[in-house]
């Protein structure tokens, strides 16, 4: 692969990809604007330190309750009226609130309503947004993409909360959240200019919600590779969310310095993450993921060391400039490893699972962090996530971490055509028992069982609750591969869902089949 491959302007030369990042960098910088001026508003309002930490809940907790609802949509309905009906919402929620602000009506319950509702919006649209960017470049551009998408957010929350400071103190909060909804039409306009690859259309019945919901957690439960990333990601987001909860603590008790203070340091983080992301791709390409990855865990860990033991300013400032580097470099890493691991077809439930482990273990691990300072002091707590991020680089032993090759992700036509003699069943009829019987060469039992088992893995990822082999007492030269699906239109979006990997696999197992014999699969549909 030739190094401009590697360089993170190869997917901004593309018209469309850089018109949707565009749109997104403007939007997640109204975003932050927003956030930092309802945050202050409330302080402004009420003095209530607690009423302003509820501003940060309500922009958060919407992504918990419709990440994996939002993937399942995005997977099975169009993206492009997706992304933009969450726009349109979100846009008349900022313009009331931006009317309520002006005219000095808005009170602590209104902010917090209208912003968990401009937040439900952002969740709802975040993993169709993610998708399409990354649908947008050749899958061998697809990291530099996600990074570039990575240093976009980065740059807004670096650069949102300053404009919007500035606009707060000149004009008021109602102008800075015009100016969010003015970014909001700006991602609408790109969206409709660039719009979204739409899906395949497929003649099997539509995904519902609640099965589409099953569908993506059982994939990721099935899948070594997405499950390895998302438990890594869980790990190294849980422990290094020490270092982002107690900044303010750092700000105020380490260095004694102010709010401006504290806005420097989180500027810090910010410009080192945007650094990193300029030469992340190439970085990547000469370490390989495990080693960039343990580089960046060991680095982070000795920032937040740094953090709890030095109290010169200008150190911290250095470190934690290079910590957000290592930050960004790990995560965006992570997030890149799902994507290019899972098939189109549940590509964006894969993007929010990965926002949940992240903002999960964040949220739980901010609070965790929060009590060890409470109990033992700041200097322990960040010590002992310090050290529990190192021990985390061992998970590499059990979950190692790698990018799907694209013959894992690229679906195939299937082996056997569907022939049902009777009427085909309805789409909720079911359970389906499906039946495959091999007979096989003699004396390779234990050869075929070997391979046989690795379907086990697919099988149950696309769709079967249960699987097993069984062999035949009356004709030993006979197994039966057997697997439960919960309806029969899940047995069909299972058939449709098979890769070229998968298919290899099948062609091994059919090479021990007996001269002259085929494999033959029976369906078997419950009626009591």
């Amino acid at each position: 692969m030739s190094s401009s491959s590697h360089s993170l302007w190869a997917p901004l030369r593309l018209p469309d990809f850089r018109g949707l990042w565009a749109g997104s960098a403007i939007y997640f910088t109204g975003n932050a604007m927003q956030v930092m001026a309802a945050s202050w508003l409330m302080v402004e309002l009420t003095g209530s330190s607690f009423l302003a930490a509820l501003v940060q809940t309500a922009v958060f907790f919407p992504m918990f309750l419709l990440a994996l609802p939002a993937g399942v949509l995005a997977d099975t309905t169009d993206r492009r009226r997706l992304i933009l009906n969450a726009l349109c919402v979100q846009v008349a929620v900022l313009m009331v609130l931006s009317l309520l602000a002006v005219l000095g009506w808005a009170g602590a319950a209104t902010l917090l309503i209208f912003t968990f509702a401009a937040g439900c919006c952002t969740a709802l649209l975040s993993p169709a947004w993610s998708t399409s960017m990354a649908d947008a470049v050749p899958r061998a551009q697809m990291p530099q993409a996600i990074t570039a998408m990575s240093i976009a957010w980065n740059s807004a929350r670096a650069l949102g909360p300053s404009i919007a400071g500035f606009v707060f103190a000149w004009l008021g909060a109602g102008w800075v959240f015009v100016m969010a909804v003015m970014s909001a039409l700006a991602m609408m306009m790109a969206v409709r200019r660039w719009p979204p690859a739409p899906h395949a259309k497929s003649p099997l019945p539509a995904e519902r919600l609640w099965s589409g919901t099953l569908a993506g957690l059982r994939y990721a439960r099935h899948s070594p590779m997405i499950l390895a990333q998302l438990l890594r990601t869980i790990a190294y987001s849980g422990t290094g969310s020490a270092l982002w909860a107690l900044l303010p603590a750092i700000a105020a008790q380490q260095l004694q310095l102010g709010a401006a203070g504290f806005g420097f340091l989180m500027g810090c983080l910010g410009t080192g993450a945007v650094a990193a992301g300029l030469v992340l791709g190439s970085l990547r390409a000469r370490l390989g993921l495990e080693r960039l990855v343990a580089t960046g865990c060991i680095v982070f860990a000795a920032v937040m060391l740094v953090a709890a033991l030095v109290r010169i300013p200008a150190v911290i400032f250095v470190a934690l400039a290079i910590g957000g580097a290592a930050w960004m470099a790990v995560m965006a890493t992570f997030n890149t490893a799902t994507q290019s691991s899972a098939p189109p077809w549940v590509r964006s439930r894969a993007v929010a699972l990965h926002t949940l482990s992240a903002l999960g273990s964040f949220a739980i691990g901010s609070a965790l962090w929060g009590a060890v300072s409470g109990v033992a002091g700041l200097p322990i707590a960040l010590g002992v996530a310090a050290v529990a991020m190192l021990t985390g680089v061992f998970l590499a032993r059990w979950f190692p971490l790698r990018m799907g090759e694209a013959l894992e992700v690229t679906p195939v036509a299937l082996w056997d055509d569907l022939l049902i003699k009777e009427q085909q069943p309805l789409p909720d009829d079911g359970p389906v028992s499906v039946e495959v019987s091999y007979r096989i060469r003699v004396g390779e039992a234990e050869e075929f069982l070997h391979v046989v088992t690795e379907l086990r893995a697919s099988r149950r990822r696309d769709g079967a609750t249960l699987w097993r082999v069984y062999h035949d007492l009356g004709d030993p030269s006979r197994y039966v591969e057997r697997f439960i699906v919960a309806s029969w239109a899940d047995y069909l979006h299972q058939r449709s869902r098979a890769t070229l990997a998968d298919q290899e696999v099948e062609a091994r197992v059919r090479e021990y089949l007996a001269q002259g014999e085929v494999v033959r699969t029976q369906h078997y549909l419950a009626v009591r």
